[in-house]
């Protein structure tokens, strides 16, 4: 038998809790063995709760039980999240994890514990929540060299602008709706802002280049920025507005990462991804594009991720998995603004400037005291260098 301690009944602790008990047989069957919940580890004591009787509150006794053997972090944040992975992987257990900032800030170094004490640390639910990425990148994908990997990344965002998109309603009034639908935390900051997405393309691009990304050497712009007239111009185009996540290996090697809201075009693979749906493309050399849809977030969902990398751990106790990536820096990153792109400006130029400056544009309007139009193909620096000293409302790259 396995014994496993949850730290954090938030969320996706209690939803991890009650997988275990609810398919515990399907789950035993899957690993080959019994897997037991001996800890519960929370500041908050829940006496009502049926798992009453597995709740401690100090991480000691958790540390300091050889019978533990696996540790399910579900915490968040980086700071007891971070000191107790780490004492895990030094006390000999395996170290499971749905926390993308954890992953996203401080991966290779807990990966680099986890390979020298040849133990596990898995994340499969800290990207897609219960959409199965990591393990496909790492596994079924692992004979291509991945050229590109891109995506909605972010449910809250995407309903917010799934609503602007369907009811003409500002950004503000969606945020709200978001809000009501238990969508939206309190404090939406972290999804709206594009950090959440960052955190994410940060993980995807680790994995798949080889080399840590961290939060801060990524761009990212959210969803603020996004005003309803915008999302009627792409509506015109038979586009849509999306925040996209997107990683890009360079003819250097490096990779170009950023985080910015896209003009979607209807043909693109993302183009009918909707309300708090997730999408993740991704471009291999030999397999082209695959793509992975699905609910992104939730509490069953990534409790479902999270539960399959226990099994899995229980099943790889002597024969640990091979996820790793080297050290990052600023040797790994490429600048994302000279990436080329064709792009949607809505501008406080003329029609004919926009044509001096850009060529072969297409007009979509310039009837309203701006010009609304889309370019060929160019990258960021060279768009910002023509449009010195011009008044630009709106620009987004597009998505095809």
């Amino acid at each position: 038998m396995v014994n496993i301690a949850v730290l954090g009944f938030g969320v996706v602790g209690s939803g991890v809790v009650e997988l275990m008990k609810s398919n515990h047989d399907k789950i035993a069957g899957s690993a080959a063995q019994e897997i037991n919940v001996k800890y519960i580890l929370d500041i908050m004591s829940f006496p009502d709760s049926p798992f009453a009787d597995l709740f401690v509150d100090r991480f000691e006794v958790i540390e300091n039980d050889p019978d533990v053997q696996i540790v399910v972090e579900t915490i968040g944040g980086t700071k007891a999240a971070y000191d107790y992975t780490m004492r895990s992987l030094r006390a000999g257990k395996n170290v499971i994890t749905s926390n993308k900032e954890l992953v996203a800030s401080f991966g290779h170094e807990i990966l680099k514990l986890a390979k020298e004490k040849n133990l596990n640390f898995l994340f499969e639910a800290s990207v897609g929540g219960g959409i199965p990425i990591l393990r496909p990148i790492n596994q079924c994908l692992a004979a291509n060299e991945i050229k590109e990997i891109y995506g909605i990344l972010n449910g809250t965002t995407n309903y917010i602008l799934s609503r602007m998109i369907k009811n003409g309603s500002s950004f503000e009034e969606s945020l709200k709706e978001a809000r009501d639908k238990g969508y939206a935390e309190a404090d939406p900051s972290a999804d709206i802002q594009g950090k959440d997405t960052c955190r994410k393309i940060c993980i995807l691009s680790a994995l798949s280049f080889g080399r840590h990304i961290f939060p801060e050497q990524v761009p990212t712009v959210g969803i603020e920025i996004v005003e309803a007239v915008d999302m009627a111009y792409a509506k015109s185009m038979g586009a849509k507005i999306k925040l996209v996540g997107r990683a890009v290996r360079t003819e250097n090697g490096k990779v170009a990462v950023y985080v910015a809201p896209h003009l979607v075009l209807s043909d693109s693979l993302l183009a009918n991804v909707e309300d708090v749906f997730n999408c993740i493309v991704v471009r291999g050399n030999a397999i082209g594009d695959t793509m992975f849809y699905g609910k992104g977030a939730g509490k069953l969902p990534t409790a479902s991720a999270v539960v399959a990398d226990i099994i899995d751990a229980a099943k790889h106790f002597h024969a640990r998995k091979y996820i790793y990536w080297e050290a990052g820096g600023n040797s790994a990153v490429s600048d994302p603004e000279l990436l080329e792109n064709r792009w949607f400006l809505r501008a406080g130029i003329t029609s004919k400037e926009a044509m001096e400056l850009f060529g072969d544009i297409i007009l979509i309007d310039d009837k309203n005291g701006f010009t609304v139009f889309s370019t060929g193909m160019i990258n960021e620096k060279e768009l910002k260098n023509r449009m010195t000293g011009r008044t630009i409302y709106a620009c987004y790259r597009i998505l095809e």
